[in-house]
């Protein structure tokens, strides 16, 4: 299965995006798009378990629970989250589908929101309403490829690069294509993290199927990845699927290949944010086996990836495997401290480096262990010695560029 990064929601047959500079971003940037579908969509949606819930999001659970089979745009913004702003912030959020719904020719109910930005701030709609009626003049005007460009970039806030998947999937019906953008480089966490992504596909798959492929896929993906231990408003990822392959996805077969198409795209999403992680300049891979369950091992993994002493040394490229695992021990997980092994390796892989067995440290070279912690990819690989469970989670270190990015957000 080769994914191509070069394309990514407009990919799939019957998908067209555009965008414009609004100037709800300070930069000038493209900051409002929207993508529209030839074909009314099935739809899913995966939404952040912060208490502190974003209007869109209220919004988009809303109108997929009255509606999820009959989806045709996504209207997104950046430049403002239109997070606690309470009934105005409803009310804006409900205007940006009628009015989206309005220029398009379809119903409020057959459109999707997202924001993303300053958390707190009412949203401008007069600049909101002029980059509607602009990304909706655009559509017809802009081939595939560049609408597909224009919808990665304008759903940046402080990331450096746009984010883009596809692949294509051989269906006892005929080929099926996935693709996805997303956008996300801080308050990145499991549960989910300041990210958006939507993926799209031309197979014909019914709402409740497409939301169990979803929600696998996710926990797979975006669940996996860590920058800071912040989750935020207005984590959204949507997939819909419009079916204007003619290809059905009907049978056992068919649903396991689809599946492993759209975990792979949302998996590259995934893996970009961190590799585009504010800050970073490092990605590492968390990997830990000998578990009694995936879950404990997922569990054990993302302690590690949040732990800012881990995190640090990842930074210094110190190789301080003491705090490794001191995280793993406070993940609330049973373990078996005698047991305990760690190995570094470089990613791709070349020549490993035990640092601890059952329990305790090795004779390893401290410059060979650094030498790996030096590189800007490399695998941290604990076992539990307990079970054959595993799991692994995605992560970068925390700099002090990461602190500079956060401290002048807003300004």
């Amino acid at each position: 299965m080769k994914l191509h990064l070069d394309r990514g929601a407009t990919a799939p047959q019957g998908f067209h995006a555009a965008a414009v500079a609004c100037a709800l971003k300070a930069s000038g940037n493209l900051d409002l798009a929207l993508l529209h579908s030839e074909l009314p969509c099935t739809a899913a949606g995966v939404f952040t378990r912060n208490r502190v819930v974003a209007a869109p999001v209220l919004v988009d659970r809303e109108t997929l629970a009255g509606g999820g089979d009959r989806i045709r745009v996504v209207v997104s913004n950046a430049g403002n989250a239109n997070a606690c702003t309470g009934e105005r912030g409803l009310a804006d959020a409900r205007a940006m589908q009628r009015l989206t719904a309005t220029r398009l020719g379809v119903e409020p109910g057959q459109v999707l929101v997202l924001s993303t930005g300053v958390i707190g701030v009412p949203m401008d709609m007069e600049k909101v309403e002029q980059g509607i009626e602009g990304a909706a003049a655009a559509l017809g005007a802009v081939d595939g490829a560049t609408g597909d460009e224009q919808l990665a970039r304008a759903l940046m806030t402080t990331d450096l690069r746009p984010k883009r998947a596809t692949v294509a999937v051989e269906l006892s019906g005929g080929k099926v294509t996935v693709g996805g953008v997303a956008k996300g480089s801080g308050m990145i966490h499991p549960d989910m993290a300041t990210m958006l992504a939507i993926l799209t596909t031309d197979a014909a798959v019914p709402v409740a199927a497409l939301d169990a492929i979803l929600r696998h896929a996710v926990d797979r993906s975006f669940h996996r990845i860590s920058v800071d231990g912040d989750t935020s408003t207005n984590d959204t990822v949507f997939l819909l699927a419009n079916g204007a392959s003619g290809v059905t996805v009907d049978n056992e077969e068919d649903s396991a290949r689809f599946q492993a198409a759209v975990t792979a795209v949302a998996t590259q999403l995934a893996r970009a944010i961190i590799e585009d992680g504010e800050g970073a300049t490092h990605f590492v891979t968390l990997r830990v086996s000998g578990a009694r369950t995936e879950a404990e091992a997922a569990r054990i993994a993302r302690t590690i990836a949040t732990s800012p002493l881990v995190k640090t040394a990842f930074a210094g490229g110190d190789p301080n495997w003491g705090r490794i695992l001191a995280a793993a021990g406070r993940a609330g997980v049973e373990i078996g401290p005698d047991r305990l092994a760690l190995v570094i390796d470089t990613d791709p892989p070349g020549t490993p480096v035990q640092l601890v067995e059952n329990g305790g440290a090795t004779h390893f070279v401290e410059a060979d262990a650094a030498a790996i912690f030096a590189q800007e990819r490399f695998l941290v690989h604990l076992d539990l010695g307990l079970g054959e469970a595993e799991a692994e989670v995605w992560t970068c270190d925390l700099t002090h560029d990461y602190v500079r990015i956060n401290a002048d957000y807003r300004t």
